[in-house]
């Protein structure tokens, strides 16, 4: 069951069933408590972990990613906010409606992805009895329609019809090596006419068998002339078509050897093809993972990644041959089969709001095996569920935990390194790429990077008073840590005689008590004392402080190292609307 074996989103409307959701999100480590914006906060021991601001667009994107929702509120509201998405069966994540007070589990939605199976599990933690309708499962007490992990169904339309026939009365033998069907209350019979069939096998339309493919079978795509003759394909560069060739061939081997699809665990290739986005994209098609070894031909890819005590299969005429294949006698897990590409992913995690950080950091940070960064960073990126391993480091050492991300990703680990704000802006995005860039590290070059963008303080800071980078406007940094004092003043001079709008970070510290002072006596040279100066302290996070004065009335006094400071050009300007709140923009004109 794929989809269930995702973290849940457990999704609250008020304080009053957060308590039920933590008892549920124990349950699944690394689950979430979602809770709506205007009722629960997303900071503190009282709140939730991810905030959302309508619950029918929330519902509706938690499901269409594929994440399992368990929802403490009225089965309809859920049900009314998934009718449009609702069509097809076979892909649907499980979806539960749970009662504020845990005192009803009602399984919705996911019957094929193991929504009874959570339902169970959710009732056992709350202590109550799961509303299970499903007749297959009532009468058998398991979904012969979803397998477990490491098995897949050949037919769900046969299916139906098979556990139709059990339910009518009919009685069934096992053919095949299934252990975990040893637990199910089925109605068995060495001379039935029905027959649950475990084959890598493909199915051979029998209207008498349910066939359920173990995943046991490897293909190996050598050099020996496939990997070379698919990337000839014309695809303008996409590597579409490369991908397409190599996923055919795949399939006719299978189809030589008379093999289902669906029996297949991986597809391995020769470890310096690590890069080849053709080979990613083809393991993609056949819906398996992709893994690769040290080796170049197929057999020789197979032994060094699986060993020896496997059946391997050869198909008997080119182009196909380059093609081989290994089957086991139960299924693989892919976890133990060659090496994978590793992945580093550098993220920023906004100014300290969860509700601000951008979907995709959450995603990075939910697969990570590892997470990197300043301990501070790393706690604000949190929760994490077991297993996950976390690397805390002073904020003074930006390239060596760059370093020791890719060492982590070089090994075929999934690591994360955080950031506040975005990556990209005075963080760790760049230490990074320089890293990568002096390193000369081929296993490094071979990681999948991606840089994830965020909210930076100055963006957050700017959202809160209104609009003040509304035009054009620049990021400058006060600490000479890294670059000479000299070259932040000859900057602050540009800025200001271009009548930019300045966003300062690092504006000053215990270190550096006289800087801030000194870059207000430049600025000041080239602005009116009246123009507006935006101060943010610590926005997004608990207790926040906006202030908005002016050049003229700034003092050093104000600020300090978790202060952001925009000042205004000649043309930024504020009103207020009432006494309660003044908005600062920048028009997007010049008079």
């Amino acid at each position: 069951m794929p989809a269930a074996a995702r973290e849940p989103a457990v999704v609250v409307l008020g304080p009053g069933a957060l308590a039920t959701a933590r008892r549920i999100a124990a349950r699944y480590p690394g689950a979430q408590v979602h809770g709506l914006a205007s009722r629960i906060g997303s900071a503190g021991d009282d709140c939730a972990d991810v905030a959302y601001t309508e619950l029918g667009v929330h519902l509706r994107d938690l499901y269409a990613r594929g994440t399992p929702i368990v929802a403490l509120c009225a089965a309809g509201i859920v049900i009314r906010a998934l009718a449009p998405l609702l069509a097809n069966k076979g892909a649907e994540p499980p979806v539960l409606a749970v009662a504020e007070d845990g005192s009803a589990v009602v399984p919705l939605l996911g019957g094929l992805a193991g929504v009874n199976v959570m339902a169970r599990e959710i009732g056992e933690a709350l202590a109550v009895a799961p509303a299970i309708t499903t007749s297959g499962e009532l009468r058998f007490g398991a979904c012969l329609l979803n397998p477990p992990d490491g098995y897949a169904l050949s037919s769900l339309e046969q299916g139906k019809r098979f556990v139709s026939d059990l339910l009518a009365g009919e009685s069934m033998r096992i053919e095949g090596d299934a252990p975990w069907l040893d637990e199910v209350r089925l109605p068995k019979s060495p001379a039935a006419r029905l027959a649950i069939r475990v084959s890598p096998d493909a199915w051979d339309g029998s209207s008498d068998q349910l066939v359920i493919h173990p995943r046991c079978v490897v293909a190996a795509a050598g050099l020996d002339g496939l990997l070379d003759d698919a990337r000839h394909v014309e695809d303008g560069g996409s590597g579409d078509g490369a991908a397409l060739r190599i996923a055919e061939r795949v399939r006719a081997a299978l189809h030589v050897q008379r093999l289902a699809p669906l029996s297949l665990a991986a597809l391995l290739a020769p470890l310096d093809r690590m890069t080849d986005a053709s080979l990613a994209k083809a393991a993609e098609s056949l819906g398996v993972p992709l893994r690769f070894a040290d080796a170049q031909s197929g057999e020789a890819l197979l032994a060094a990644a699986i060993g020896t005590p496997h059946r391997v299969l050869n198909a008997p005429a080119p182009p196909d041959r380059n093609i081989a294949l290994a089957i086991a006698d139960a299924p693989l897990d892919p976890e133990t089969i060659g090496r994978k590409r590793g992945r580093l992913t550098v993220i920023g995690l906004g100014p300290g709001d969860a509700a601000l950080m951008v979907p995709a950091a959450r995603a990075a940070l939910t697969e990570a095996s590892d997470i990197l960064g300043y301990e501070t960073y790393v706690k604000m990126a949190g929760p994490f569920r077991a297993g996950q391993r976390l690397h805390c480091t002073d904020n003074r050492q930006e390239l060596q935990r760059a370093r020791d991300a890719f060492e982590l990703a070089s090994t075929g680990r999934r690591a994360v390194v955080v950031s506040s704000g975005d990556p990209g802006v005075f963080a760790m995005a760049a230490a990074v790429l320089e890293a990568l860039e002096t390193s000369g590290n081929a296993q490094w070059a071979a990681v999948e990077l991606e840089i994830v963008p965020g909210v930076s303080a100055a963006m957050a800071t700017a959202a809160q008073a209104g609009a003040p980078l509304g035009h054009d406007f620049c990021m400058l940094s006060l600490s000479d840590n890294l670059k000479p004092w000299s070259i932040i003043e000859t900057r602050l001079r540009h800025a200001a005689t271009a009548d930019l709008v300045m966003a300062v970070y690092n504006p000053v510290s215990r270190a550096r008590p006289w800087q801030l002072d000194r870059a207000l006596d430049i600025v000041r040279e080239y602005r009116s004392p009246a123009t507006k100066v935006v101060l943010g302290r610590d926005i997004g996070r608990p207790g926040a402080a906006l202030t908005t004065t002016t050049l003229g009335e700034l003092r050093s006094e104000q600020v300090d190292m978790r202060t952001m400071v925009i000042v205004g050009s000649s043309t930024t300007r504020a009103f207020g609307r009432d006494a309660e709140r003044e908005w600062v923009y920048t028009p997007r004109w010049y008079e």
